[in-house]
């Protein structure tokens, strides 16, 4: 129950903050005149891309919960490597899940702000990928985590 707990706390910290307050707080307006008048193909293909997001993501976060006996976020972070589901085909499936989410809301919304503000969260995510995440896991767990580097894309 604790590990549930932690996830869903950090679950809403982190990409609750990302790609919900945050981008609503930018669109606020454009969220509004979305919903005020009715839905054109482009705001459907919005909330597809945003749902397919969403389930990456939980599907990750579930997936560090079970497999990595942790949390997405770098304070609880898992114990164990987790190299199964989405992480066969991408190293960052959940950063992937959180950038659908901004993008899908940012062509529900037209919103240029939120684009932008993709671009911003998407070089933030690399950076810390590189600088910060990357060398933890390899001193964390070492020659496994190097030999999976060497078969598993960083994005996709």
């Amino acid at each position: 129950m604790s590990l549930f707990l932690r996830n869903l706390f950090f679950t809403i910290l982190q990409p609750g903050v990302v790609a919900g307050l945050i981008p609503f707080l930018l669109a606020r307006k454009n969220f509004e005149n979305a919903f005020a008048g009715s839905l054109q193909m482009y705001h459907y293909g919005g909330m597809l891309v945003c749902l397919v997001g969403m389930g990456v993501t939980l599907h990750c976060i579930a997936n560090f919960a079970v497999h990595g006996r942790g949390t997405l976020s770098p304070a609880d972070p898992t114990q164990r490597l987790v190299i199964s589901g989405l992480y066969k085909f991408s190293r960052n499936p959940m950063y992937v899940g959180v950038m659908l989410m901004l993008v899908g809301e940012a062509i529900f919304t037209q919103s240029a702000n939120l684009f932008v503000y993709g671009i911003g969260v998407f070089t933030a995510f690399n950076l810390f990928i590189v600088f910060r995440e990357e060398p933890r896991l390899k001193k964390d767990f070492g020659t496994s985590y190097q030999e999976y580097c060497k078969t598993v894309r960083r994005w996709i």
